[in-house]
């Protein structure tokens, strides 16, 4: 069976600015299936210019308080980046992509569908270092 990937409608450059960046980023993120026990929060990074685009980093945090622990030991980061191309109509959608914390592969988000299981090992591996230290 093919799991459907999830998606939003992106706003287009024209209507774009770094707080409806940020809803939409929230607004994606909704759509993925994770359990309810992880918590996350957003914030804006930094804006770049770039040539032919301007780029808005955005950082998305996620991670599972309990009762016993509401510090969680560790956390897992998404770096979200929303492009804006200078060349190409500004009515376009703007194009988003993402990445793991620690990794370099480059997601996005009408091309793949997320796995709760990367939070997960991003904070085992993040515990199984502290515990070597």
């Amino acid at each position: 069976t093919k799991s459907v990937i999830k998606n939003i409608q992106w706003i287009t450059g024209n209507n774009f600015t770094v707080e409806r960046g940020q809803r939409q980023i929230e607004e994606y993120v909704s759509t993925w299936d994770v359990h309810r026990s992880w918590l996350h929060w957003s914030e804006f990074l930094q804006e770049e210019e770039l040539k032919y685009s301007k780029r808005y980093h955005y950082r998305v945090c996620w991670s599972v308080p309990t009762r016993r622990k509401p510090i969680p030991r560790a956390t897992a980061s998404i770096y979200f980046v929303i492009e804006i191309s200078k060349i190409k109509p500004a009515t376009l959608p703007v194009e988003v992509f993402f990445t793991l914390e620690s990794s370099r592969l480059i997601h996005r988000p009408e091309q793949c569908q997320f796995r709760e299981k990367w939070l997960k090992d991003i904070i085992e591996n993040k515990i199984i270092l502290m515990e070597r230290l």
